[in-house]
């Protein structure tokens, strides 16, 4: 047995340091974010770039909190993320499943179709989805943005869950259905467990997306009420002046929704991971 091969300190400490170098880079705009967020709106301006704010304040998340209309823009993002998020995954497990597992007549010029509305930019066809959504009198809904989301986020979503299928074996599906399992609980007893990771991706993906988008947001939707967190946040910019303070702590409360959400898929990950192929 050879005998294991030790590295250079230079290069385990260029390691090191090139990952320092990249969370700095990384959690630096988080970090400003939350500075500015805590820092009174007097010393904003006055104190300029220093790293640690001379005077530290809650004022800003209690009146974003209290004496704006935050709480209603949260509400309203959290519905159409996770209401975008649950269809796409339902219909894009669905259609993926049926590419990775059945051939016919049609199938490659569907995925072609997929494929195309990928390469229109959202600038394109912002002025016809207006005129659709505004036929159908969905303006000022969430509904129209959760049904736009969706649409939008299927075909990626769906070549994501191909790609998961693809990677179990069709045995497994034919070994439960000798069994005496029909299709769907072979799916379910067998196939379900093992794509809990690509379901997991799938539900993070199409939420961070839905969470953060602002274009259809600000173009479908112009009633208060109905704001999203990412349009609600324009209300911070006046004709004269941006309330920087405000705008930062509602950033940063809008934060905790997204970092909540990953914390319980990273549990389903690991969860899809590990079960489904050992149990008996």
């Amino acid at each position: 047995m050879s005998a294991v091969k030790k590295r250079h300190p230079t290069f385990v400490v260029g390691k090191y340091a090139a990952l320092a170098f990249y969370l700095i880079f990384a959690l630096f705009p988080l970090y400003w974010l939350l500075k500015i967020a805590i820092t009174p709106d007097a010393l904003i301006y006055s104190e300029g770039t220093r790293l640690f704010p001379s005077e530290v304040t809650l004022l800003n998340f209690t009146t974003v909190v209290f004496q704006t209309d935050f709480l209603a823009y949260f509400r309203n993002s959290l519905v159409v993320s996770l209401g975008a998020a649950f269809f796409t995954t339902l219909f894009a497990a669905g259609a993926g499943y049926a590419f990775s597992r059945f051939v016919f007549k049609g199938k490659r010029i569907i995925i072609a179709l997929m494929l195309v509305t990928q390469m229109f930019p959202l600038l394109m066809i912002i002025a016809p989805i207006y005129k659709i959504v505004a036929e159908l009198g969905l303006l000022n809904s969430l509904t129209s943005l959760i049904v736009v989301y969706t649409a939008f986020n299927i075909p990626f979503a769906t070549f994501l869950m191909q790609s998961f299928f693809d990677g179990i074996p069709k045995d497994l599906e034919d070994a439960a259905m000798m069994d005496g399992c029909s299709r769907f609980q072979a799916l379910r007893k067998v196939v379900f467990p093992l794509t809990l990771p690509g379901l997991g991706a799938t539900l993070g993906f199409v939420f961070t997306a839905a969470w953060s988008e602002l274009l259809f947001a600000l173009m479908l939707i112009s009633k208060n009420d109905a704001m999203t967190f990412p349009v609600g946040l324009l209300t911070f910019v006046s004709k004269f002046s941006v309330d920087w303070g405000q705008m930062m702590a509602a950033g940063v409360l809008a934060l905790i929704p997204s970092c909540l959400f990953f914390i319980f898929i990273q549990r389903y990950l690991v969860q899809g991971l590990t079960s489904g192929a050992v149990k008996g």
